[in-house]
């Protein structure tokens, strides 16, 4: 055994006492949990996602209308959480009508590999057909370096592990009054979307701020889940942009402090 084998060997993880079921040490050291999350409809395992074990019913729900496999929270009929050696099972009821789309989809998905996407054989598939938002509120910049800089201090997980995402939803006025953390950060904005689907929260009246940078999936989720504007504090790519603009969502983006750069469809940021 190499002396870095001993080392790794000798790193005992400690559940602390004070600690939540999500969060272990090493040593003084609090470390965010990463563990397999199966999200099952109707008794059929769909998807087994690296999760941080908590606000998993945010989560599942906000995978299933982000991914396009419910359209409303109310075809959400039942959700249970399942503890297993190996994960967690996130066992969940659908309607009839949803979970036989979701069967015929998987049909289709069957052999599929051909550009290195799972389930994807054509180029045209990478895009699902998004609904473009509505016209939403305009929001102050004011508004926007108001969330941003209060969001530091509600991420409760980061500040004792430095090593989460965190996706959260803020109003017009830029008051932060939801927050998701995951070691994903998709995962984070999947389960910020659930808590806006199962609460009272309108996704066209505020806009969602992401610690992470913006991809093409962070945007797409965003406009399924009818969200008008989005805020990164750091980069995006250019297929996010694009995607943006072909939805017309409002993308934000290297928001830190009064610095941010307005992307796509500025009409929504006041001047």
């Amino acid at each position: 055994m190499t002396m870095m084998m001993q080392a790794a060997a000798a790193e005992i993880l400690v559940p602390a006492a004070s600690s939540a079921a999500w969060m272990s040490r090493l040593g003084h050291i609090d470390l965010a949990e990463e563990v397999p999350v199966a999200l099952v409809y109707n008794g059929v395992s769909h998807a087994v996602m690296m999760a941080t074990p908590r606000e998993l019913e945010d989560f599942a729900l906000g995978f299933s209308l982000s991914e396009g496999i419910l359209e409303d929270s109310t075809e959400l009929l039942d959700i249970e959480q399942r503890a297993t050696c190996r994960g967690i099972s996130v066992e969940m009821t659908v309607t009839h009508e949803r979970f036989a789309a979701l069967m015929a989809r998987r049909r289709n998905l069957v052999g599929r590999t051909g550009c290195g996407l799972c389930g994807v054989d054509s180029l045209d598939q990478v895009f699902r057909p998004l609904s473009p938002v509505g016209t939403g509120e305009v929001i102050a910049p004011s508004a926007i370096a108001h969330a941003v800089a209060n969001l530091p201090a509600l991420q409760d997980l980061h500040l004792r592990v430095h090593a989460v995402h965190a996706a959260a939803w803020a109003t017009s006025q830029g008051d932060v009054v939801l927050v998701r953390e995951d070691v994903g950060r998709h995962n984070a904005l999947d389960k910020l979307i659930g808590a806006l689907a199962a609460g009272p929260a309108d996704p066209g009246e505020g806009f969602a701020v992401i610690t992470s940078r913006c991809s093409y999936e962070m945007v797409q989720k965003s406009v399924a889940a009818g969200i008008g504007v989005l805020v990164a504090l750091s980069a995006p790519t250019q297929l996010a942009i694009e995607i943006a603009q072909d939805a017309g969502l409002t993308l934000v983006a290297w928001a830190k402090g009064a610095r941010r750069t307005i992307c796509t469809h500025p009409h929504r940021i006041a001047p």
